[in-house]
């Protein structure tokens, strides 16, 4: 495995990861918020442990299982449940911007929590960051405050989840990279995430699966690229440049946007591309704020 093909198929990982919105909002309307999102996760559990396989869980240190364990079924279930919750298809689209405040929040606890050494420009960052994704939120009129308001008011737990996802998402990148070790759990993590969504399924009254052959691909699809998304990343992690993973993965909002407006068909205003253009720029420089 050669550094140059190792990132390159860190970067399919990319690619696969920013087809996860308009793929799980395709699945949850066939077969319901809570069941599409247990259905994807297992599937993808299942192929995990054909491709990475089940941890050694003897050799995770307690901490890395306990948090890791909490805060990735915690948030899987947030952004699952977030985009089938939305009211409309391109608010889902939206509802996906509001998650990818993620990559400048990683950073912010970095410096906060890890020690991470930064130079003054990583606040502009943040502030593009939130700025961007109230341009999303703002529709047609970029920046327009009642618009904001009606848009959250249409479906408040949506977005509630959506952003309080991106917040659990920094702080699991946050705990790996203190006490992961080099170990990757990620196999349990997402079998885990089935399971806590398969007693929430048969706990609580839930619309009825409709298994169509859209819906069917669509599931096969997602569950494909969210289990070889993660196997993906970890090669490119471990043997590939983790520099240039890093600025690739803050292209994902663009690029995710892009490509569930065209799995959803579902048009995008001018003021949203405006918005995530911005949401990438500020991720940039919060991570070049970063660099030595």
């Amino acid at each position: 495995m050669t550094k140059q093909k190792a990132t390159l198929i860190g970067l399919l990982a990319i690619l696969l990861w920013s087809t996860m919105v308009g793929l799980i909002r395709g699945v949850s309307e066939g077969l319901g918020p809570v069941g599409g999102a247990a259905a994807i996760y297992s599937c993808s559990g299942l192929l995990l442990l054909l491709t990475v396989g089940f941890p050694q869980l003897k050799t995770f240190s307690f901490r890395y299982l306990v948090a890791g364990c909490v805060l990735f079924v915690t948030y899987e279930i947030c952004l699952a449940l977030s985009l089938g919750y939305a009211a409309t298809r391109q608010q889902a689209i939206e509802v996906g911007m509001v998650n990818y405040l993620w990559p400048s929040l990683t950073i912010a606890f970095a410096i906060l929590f890890n020690g991470q050494k930064a130079r003054w420009w990583v606040v502009p960052g943040l502030l593009i960051s939130l700025l961007g994704v109230s341009w999303v939120l703002g529709g047609e009129n970029g920046l327009n405050l009642a618009e904001i308001k009606h848009n959250i008011a249409s479906s408040p737990l949506s977005y509630i989840l959506a952003f309080c996802g991106a917040f659990i998402w920094a702080t699991y990148c946050t705990v790996t990279a203190k006490y992961a070790k080099g170990k990757n759990g990620i196999t349990l993590f997402v079998l885990l995430t089935a399971l806590s969504l398969w007693v929430q399924y048969f706990s609580s009254p839930q619309p009825m699966m409709i298994f169509s052959w859209p819906v069917v691909i669509k599931l096969i699809l997602c569950a494909l690229s969210l289990g070889f998304a993660y196997a993906a990343w970890n090669i490119g992690i471990l043997h590939g440049s983790v520099s240039l993973l890093a600025v690739g993965s803050y292209f994902t909002p663009v690029l995710s946007s892009a490509l569930a407006s065209v799995l959803l068909s579902a048009p995008l205003s001018w003021a949203f591309w405006q918005g995530a253009c911005m949401v990438c720029a500020g991720s940039l420089l919060c991570w070049y704020a970063t660099r030595n």
